[in-house]
């Protein structure tokens, strides 16, 4: 099973906010795991530089359905989180915990961000 996660929406969306629903249908015998894990990241991922918004939810009308909503404040801090080793060992072994693939909606942000956006210092260097 590969690691790769294909970053939707076009080159003009590279910059940010950058967005997405993600939808995981757990096993049923492993939803409590995979809800502990999943839960797990939620306090690193939101202390990533980049991360603007990152939440966690359990679907409360479908059983071992968990959706986490993300915000980034552009592609490349998305492909930065993404990289990151505990990200990568979870999209190795997704499927031990998955009834089928993680579903991911790219959302295109059409109201105003509520905050400023602080660009990253890479994004700065390479203007």
């Amino acid at each position: 099973m590969t690691a790769a996660i294909t970053l939707g929406g076009s080159d003009n969306d590279a910059m940010g906010p950058y967005a997405l629903v993600g939808f995981a249908h757990a096993l049923p015998e492993k939803s409590t795991d995979l809800a502990a894990l999943l839960l797990s990241f939620v306090a690193p991922t939101r202390a990533e530089e980049g991360c603007l918004e990152y939440h966690f939810h359990a679907d409360k009308n479908t059983p071992h359905l968990f959706v986490f909503y993300e915000v980034w404040r552009s592609q490349q801090d998305l492909q930065a989180h993404l990289a990151l080793p505990h990200m990568q060992a979870f999209l190795e072994t997704r499927m031990t915990y998955l009834s089928r693939d993680l579903q991911i909606h790219w959302l295109a942000m059409h109201s105003s961000y509520p905050r400023e956006i602080k660009p990253s210092v890479a994004s700065d260097t390479n203007r």
